[in-house]
């Protein structure tokens, strides 16, 4: 194989207070009962964006393996992580919500309402014509749910995981190169600019906004591209007075969605074409990434507006924790076998 490739969205990092207590709810609220690692570590790498100090953390992957990506639940141990100063909307700039794959959106609108979720809007039609809605978490954190047809198993569960994330940019014009070129979302579903009735933005007075809705192949790459399936990237431009970063003055890990994280090969072409694109690295873990549980390497870049994008290259994944076994992948670039995916289901946590 030549060249890197984009398997898609291995999980979107949630900085919470408590990572043991917000699991729970993400286990009730979407699904995400499957622990790839569980650790509690240093995160000596990240100084850059940890005000230069080392912190101590605990970090939870949990995936829904319905399909799509999982959450990385990240809490601080050494200091009590901060919310923005600010109230949050969509006029800011950064991960502005998670995209949640669903069957049938009115059973999934009812189970959300019955848990406690905030409702931000009714099921509707986005610009595509797919059925969605947007919620608060009991974090304070924006979820989409939208209909989706890009499964890894079929059942009666109601949600996936991760389908996708909306994204506020100071200009997309300038963002395209990385979120469509770099990142392997080539295919535009939709460019336009107007003021949105399906949107969370009842409170901003006519607030207009341009979105670009980017879609990756559908074929799959990567060990686990069939579990993590198509999503899209959906880029928003508020037409005025521009918003500040979601993690103004904040750290990495502080509250809220900190980073979307791609599980990538090749990383060091990947590398390369990002320093070609002037779009380098900013954190390279070369091969010091080691949760215990699951190994790989690990990366990081910004974009325009210094939002983080990490990717991952994973060599070691627990398939059954209590019997020692594990996918060893460093080599392996093609998907896995069905089969084989499933077993990580093995590791699923019942309430």
């Amino acid at each position: 194989m030549t060249g890197y490739s984009i398997n898609g969205i291995q999980q979107v990092g949630i900085g919470v207070e408590n990572a043991t207590e917000a699991w729970k709810w993400y286990r009730k609220a979407f699904g995400m009962n499957v622990p790839i690692f569980e650790d509690k570590a240093e995160a000596k790498l990240m100084t850059r964006y940890t005000s230069g100090k080392v912190h101590s953390r605990h970090a939870i992957l949990a995936m829904n393996m319905q399909g799509g990506g999982g959450f990385e639940i990240w809490q601080y141990e050494s200091k009590k992580p901060q919310k923005a100063d600010f109230d949050l909307d969509f006029r800011n700039l950064g991960i502005l919500a998670v995209k949640i794959r669903c069957r049938q959106i009115e059973g999934c609108f009812n189970h959300l309402k019955k848990i406690g979720a905030q409702i931000l809007t009714e099921p509707c039609k986005d610009p595509l014509g797919v059925s969605h809605f947007f919620i608060k978490d009991p974090f304070g954190n924006t979820f989409e749910l939208r209909e989706n047809s890009s499964w890894f198993s079929q059942s009666e569960a109601l949600t996936g995981g991760v389908c996708g994330v909306t994204i506020g940019t100071s200009s997309i014009d300038q963002s395209l190169s990385l979120y469509q070129n770099l990142l392997q979302h080539p295919h535009q579903l939709l460019d336009q600019t107007e003021k949105w009735e399906d949107l969370p933005t009842q409170k901003l007075d006519s607030a207009s906004f341009r979105r670009v809705f980017l879609q990756n192949n559908q074929s799959p790459t990567g060990a686990f591209g069939k579990l993590l399936c198509q999503n899209q990237i959906e880029l928003l431009e508020y037409q005025g007075d521009k918003g500040v970063p979601v993690f103004e003055n904040r750290d990495w890990g502080d509250l809220g969605f900190i980073h979307v994280c791609f599980d990538v090969n090749q990383m060091d072409e990947l590398k390369s074409k990002s320093q070609d694109m002037n779009l380098a690295f900013t954190v390279d873990s070369q091969n010091n990434f080691d949760m215990g549980e699951a190994a790989g390497r690990f990366s990081y870049l910004e974009d325009l507006d210094g939002t983080l994008i990490e990717f991952v290259e994973t060599y070691r994944v627990p398939i059954f924790k209590k019997l020692g076994l594990y996918f060893k992948l460093k080599e392996n670039q093609k998907p896995l076998p069905n089969i084989m995916v499933k077993a990580l289901g093995l590791n699923r946590v019942k309430d």
